[in-house]
């Protein structure tokens, strides 16, 4: 068993509760197309595949987000990230655990990276307004490779960018994008279950645990790395 060296986080719904934000540009979205509000914990279940997917569901109202209206689709889309860019970050709030936990890797030398699906012009003012930018030397978003999550290329882009082999890093997420991400990378796979992923039970998941926050995740890269040392 290989030491720990990198951990790659997940934004929305690992890092950050970024719902009450993406809920308000869905529903100004909806609202100017002339369809009716859809409620909070409604939109948190179409969150995880990036935003063309989000703006697919939310028109749907649907987690399938079956649309065949390409027109009405265009003018969504246009409408959800002219609304997001003005609400990005007012209400998104860090989760419990994740200061301490990111000052707690950063103290045993680990290196972080961002690897979230959301496209960079929301994600970097978002890791500004909420604090978090100066954690992380690499953010991957879901327009810097060619595929996002669930493929592997983000998780390893990161791990290149960082000078880490995936079998020394483990992929932390909320979802089934970030586990088979990680999985099909060959990093080891943690999740946390007080995000989305998708409206389904993290229990789910293929991975090598789940940590109630950020800071039992350190307890648990802390384990592996004394069993490495004693192997």
């Amino acid at each position: 068993m290989a030491r720990i060296e990198a951990v790659l986080l997940d934004l929305d719904g690992t890092l950050l509760d970024s719902i009450p934000d993406l809920a308000d540009a869905a529903n100004a979205m909806r609202v100017e197309l002339g369809l009716s509000p859809l409620r909070l914990d409604v939109v948190a279940t179409f969150v995880g595949k990036g935003v063309d997917n989000l703006v697919r569901r939310a028109l749907a109202g649907s987690l399938e987000g079956d649309l065949a209206d390409t027109d009405l689709y265009a003018r969504g889309r246009e409408a959800f990230f002219r609304h997001y860019h003005r609400v990005n970050g007012e209400k998104a709030l860090v989760f419990d655990g994740v200061v301490p936990g990111l000052i707690a890797m950063r103290d045993q030398g680990l290196k972080l990276a961002v690897v979230t699906n959301k496209p960079t012009e929301f994600t970097l003012p978002l890791l500004q307004r909420t604090g978090l930018a100066g954690f992380f030397p690499v953010v991957v978003c879901g327009d810097t490779c060619a595929r996002r999550k669930p493929d592997p290329d983000q998780v390893l882009h990161a791990c290149e960018q960082l000078g880490v082999a995936p079998g020394r890093a483990v992929t932390i997420g909320d979802s089934i994008n970030d586990a088979q991400a990680g999985r099909s990378a060959g990093t080891r796979v943690l999740a946390v279950p007080y995000g989305y992923n998708e409206g389904m039970d993290v229990r789910m998941l293929d991975v090598d645990g789940i940590v109630d926050t950020l800071v039992d995740a350190v307890r648990r890269i802390d384990e592996w790395n004394r069993e490495a040392n004693a192997a």
